[in-house]
């Protein structure tokens, strides 16, 4: 049976977690072998890597388990306010091994009196429709094994941002309020641009490179490109490489402070980008209206018309994508109905600025972008902020929903404010590599 710790907690929780028991059973397994889901492949949880000590100076019920193929962990304070939230995490690669992540502010949502969890889900890759209804489940699990809270927030970072982003709208009556964190919120146009990253730099380097690419493309195909745009590239740019780099500036979120440190150096910066897409993109990539430009007067050159006219343009599989419902890559509308409060940073070209951008214009087009807030964070790595910028967006978002205070944020479209060098100053705190200084 999994493995329950009680340490000094309040009458009223262990009689909430008492009441609970029988329903907790329900859905435990035994203690010991792996636990597998009930689908090839064989995904399992390790359930001796679940339990989870206090952090020093706090005191919590902390529970553990598996519920239908996913690891989950729960952490309710002593002095609990009432409420919870649930944490999606991002990416974990193809590994069989199932594993749970606690949220990165969990130390503020404790000492303020938040319950949390988190659940592994049963898959993983780019599952965002399981992380979805995993995290969905644990927030009614809680229910049974807990309480029902009164306010229920939804938070995550990375693909757990795109999670964020679905759950809000599939299941609408459920959450309070939401933060997405770096968050995948263009949902298939982050796979776009992987692709247009290459087919823009094959024009750029005067290479007739069929697509799908061909078997051997990383080996052959990518060092010409490297070859064509620096030496040693990205650090270094030749002229081609720096028309390159506009391109992708472009297509990651415009002109902006952070880009160029993120593409030179930043580890999901120039390389990392000529190793993202190269598989083709499994047939639902598409590129069929986009049009590239290279430096940020939105009046095309005489180059950038040329590079529109050459560029191949794609479109496999449109009905691959499913613009309803949980199937495959599931789409985020931009359509809620509780606050949302976004945080991203302006360097990550690995989940770029723009996914920010497209949210919201989607949630614009919707008629709630005044339920949208969205916040610029001065760094160029993916998921690169602060304790205190977090714990600051969550601040401020349940104060939102609370009080009805919304908080500020950035404008994130209008190009002129976005390339202002001290755009993102706002909510930045303290130093981030190769940020400069926001000074007044």
């Amino acid at each position: 049976m999994a493995h329950y710790q009680f340490k000094s907690v309040s009458k009223r929780v262990m009689a909430r977690v008492a009441m609970s028991l029988i329903t907790a059973v329900l859905v435990m397994i035994s203690w010991g072998a792996p636990v597998r889901a009930d689908k090839p492949p064989a995904y399992f949880v390790d359930e001796t890597k679940l339990p989870f000590d206090a952090l020093s100076g706090t005191t919590t019920t902390r529970l553990w388990g598996v519920q239908g193929g996913a690891g989950y962990r729960v952490e309710v304070p002593q002095d609990w306010n009432g409420d919870l939230v649930l944490y999606a995490h991002g990416f974990r690669g193809g590994g069989l091994e199932l594993t749970v992540s606690n949220p990165p502010i969990r130390r503020y949502l404790i000492e303020h009196g938040f319950a949390w969890a988190a659940s592994s889900y049963a898959t993983n890759g780019y599952d965002v429709t399981q992380g979805v209804k995993d995290t969905h489940d644990l927030g009614t699990l809680f229910n049974g094994l807990v309480a029902n809270p009164n306010r229920v927030y939804f938070t995550g970072t990375s693909m757990g941002g795109h999670i964020t982003g679905v759950a809000i709208e599939q299941y609408r009556n459920a959450y309070d309020g939401a933060m997405p964190m770096c968050g995948v919120m263009g949902d298939n146009t982050l796979f776009d641009y992987f692709v247009e990253n290459h087919l823009t730099a094959h024009v750029l380097a005067g290479l007739d490179v069929p697509f799908p690419f061909p078997p051997d493309y990383s080996t052959t195909v990518v060092p010409q490109i490297r070859a064509a745009f620096g030496a040693p590239f990205p650090s270094v740019l030749t002229p081609l490489g720096q028309k390159y780099a506009g391109v992708v500036e472009n297509l990651s979120g415009g002109k902006r402070p952070m880009f160029d440190p993120g593409f030179r150096f930043a580890p999901t910066g120039g390389n990392f980008l000529l190793s993202q897409g190269a598989g083709g993109g499994e047939g639902t990539r598409t590129n069929v209206d986009t049009v590239y430009q290279i430096d940020s007067d939105p009046a095309l050159s005489a180059e950038e018309i040329a590079l529109n006219a050459s560029v191949r343009r794609i479109d496999l599989d449109p009905q691959a994508r499913r613009e309803q419902g949980l199937a495959g890559v599931p789409a985020i509308s931009g359509s809620f109905t509780m606050p949302v409060l976004s945080l991203h940073t302006l360097g990550d070209l690995f989940v770029p600025f723009s996914m920010e951008q497209i949210y919201a214009r989607r949630a614009a087009e919707n008629g709630v972008a005044d339920r949208l807030v969205t916040r610029a964070i001065r760094d160029i790595n993916h998921c690169g902020f602060n304790t205190v910028e977090m714990e600051r967006g969550f601040a401020d978002l349940v104060n939102w929903v609370v009080n009805g205070v919304k908080p500020d944020g950035d404008d994130i479209l209008e190009p002129a404010t976005v390339a202002d060098p001290k755009f993102g100053c706002d909510f930045t705190v303290g130093a981030h590599a190769l940020a400069p200084a926001c000074t007044p």
